[in-house]
């Protein structure tokens, strides 16, 4: 007959339900340690990617003086940034000027 996990100290030997319970979070945690040190030697062992140095290119770019404003010296990303940003201003004023109007002048029952 069995043991109780209670009474494993008494018979001198180890409950299969008390083996149980301490060898799953062991398991567990063997098994996430195996992968932190799987992720630190894929991430430092892999090849890195060269990039060219284009910091002078840049600067030599926004630093030319042909008229164009500095927030769109950066290409069409800027230009697409910059009227996305004016139109979402414009329609938020708007609908801010439309809410103060509604709530200032309530309806009529």
């Amino acid at each position: 007959m069995p043991c109780h996990p209670k009474d494993c100290g008494k018979c001198g030997s180890k409950c299969p339900c008390a083996l149980s319970f301490t060898s799953q979070p062991a398991k567990m945690y063997r098994q996430l340690l195996g992968l932190r040190q799987l992720s630190k030697r894929t991430i430092s062992s892999s090849a890195r990617r060269q990039l060219d140095n284009t910091v002078k290119q840049k600067q030599k770019m926004f630093q030319e003086d042909n008229g164009m404003p500095i927030h769109l010296k950066g290409g069409s990303k800027d230009a697409l940034l910059y009227r996305a940003t004016m139109t979402l201003t414009i329609f938020g004023s708007g609908y801010v000027v439309y809410e103060l109007f509604s709530a200032a002048m309530p309806r009529k029952p």
